[in-house]
């Protein structure tokens, strides 16, 4: 007999080989969440509506006879009236919607509420913030985000603010004593002049820190840095214009502001410290 091979059966390698399973994926592929696609614009839109609304709490809490902060934040409330001519009766007479409405509070009588002045005085008031905070970050962005930085670090806004208010004292004294010189009366425009200009680049440092605060607080999805810069600079109008308390919280961010311009040397990366008296 002759010997027949033994047959070899099909080896495992030869086998079709399974395809590997797709890796797992977290969620499926879909848009972003409403909350995170219009979650800036919701913002900006709430923020802007809560400034107009805070502005028409003042013009009717602040009463007829507003004082100075109350006139240069909403404007003045006086009226003025143009006499008309007698109507022709065989014409219609229109008549436009009222500017100012007053009516009587549970709680005590409000004044006069001018939807008309606070949409003016957002206007106004709230855009010229805003476009200001904006310039200064286009025109120094290098030195916005040196400044920004040191106010997220460690004790940031305490430290600000500590130098804004030695600052101003400091800069109070220097204009009184001025003032009794006829030789350096004219510096005191230039301090005035440095002061406010220190104290509006910090003050844009402080929105942008707002917003960028904002984004990791709820949650935003990624935006440009100007967008985040002008929901905080419409969070400071908004803290500007609470009624009776606006005027703290106004003085307190404009010296943190100018506390943050002076101890980051107006946003240079070298700061600002004692060691620089010592060579």
């Amino acid at each position: 007999m002759s010997h027949q091979p033994e047959s070899e059966g099909a080896s495992t390698d030869d086998a079709p080989q399974k395809p590997a399973p797709p890796p797992l994926s977290s969620g499926p592929a879909g848009p972003p969440p409403v909350a995170r696609r219009w979650g800036w614009l919701l913002l900006v839109a709430a923020l802007a509506s809560l400034g107009v609304i805070l502005a028409v709490a003042d013009t009717a809490l602040y009463g007829p006879s507003l004082g100075q902060y109350a006139t240069l934040v909403i404007g003045p409330s006086e009226v003025i009236t143009v006499p008309r001519q007698t109507p022709r009766p065989d014409r219609f007479i229109r008549t436009k919607p009222p500017g100012r409405i007053t009516f009587a509070a549970p709680f005590g009588t409000l004044g006069t509420i001018s939807p008309v002045q606070a949409l003016r005085a957002f206007l106004s008031n709230g855009a010229g913030l805003v476009l200001v905070a904006l310039a200064l970050l286009l025109l120094f962005p290098n030195r916005a985000r040196t400044a920004v930085e040191r106010l997220e670090g460690s004790y940031g806004p305490a430290i600000a603010l500590a130098a804004g208010v030695a600052t101003f004292l400091l800069a109070l004294g220097a204009v009184a004593l001025l003032r009794f010189t006829l030789l350096f009366l004219v510096v005191i425009p230039a301090v005035l002049v440095i002061a406010l200009g220190a104290a509006l680049f910090g003050i844009a440092c402080i929105g942008l820190a707002i917003g960028r605060l904002l984004q990791r607080r709820l949650h935003l999805g990624p935006a440009h840095p100007l967008l985040a810069a002008l929901a905080g600079a419409l969070v400071v109008f908004d803290l500007a214009v609470i009624p009776y308390v606006g005027a703290v919280a106004l003085v307190a961010v404009a010296l943190g502001g100018l506390g943050l311009a002076v101890v980051t040397r107006f946003g240079s990366k070298g700061g600002w410290s004692f060691n620089d008296l010592d060579w």
